[in-house]
């Protein structure tokens, strides 16, 4: 299998972008603390990383698939927990 070298740029970029995320995740899993995570930012960024997951199938652009499933998975551990475990808004 060859690689075109725009492919390899798109996989260097995808896998440090999403890499990225894993302190954050371990962090927060670890120490079940979201207070400064801001639900707000995580749900527009789960929503956004979705997107761009469908637009890479779509466009088959496996760079894209890869990096934004795995980055969904990781935003969405945050948001979820975030929601689970962030301040209540009640009465």
């Amino acid at each position: 299998m060859a690689f075109h070298p725009t492919d390899l740029v798109g996989y260097g970029a995808a896998f440090l972008t999403t890499v990225s995320f894993v302190p954050q995740d371990w962090l927060t899993v670890r120490s079940r603390n979201v207070s400064g995570i801001s639900l707000g930012m995580y749900a527009l960024f789960t929503v956004g990383v979705a997107l761009w997951l469908i637009y890479g199938v779509i466009q088959r652009s496996w760079p894209l698939v890869g990096a934004n499933a795995v980055t969904f998975l990781l935003a969405l551990t945050v948001l979820v927990m975030r929601l689970r475990y962030g301040p209540r808004r009640g009465p």
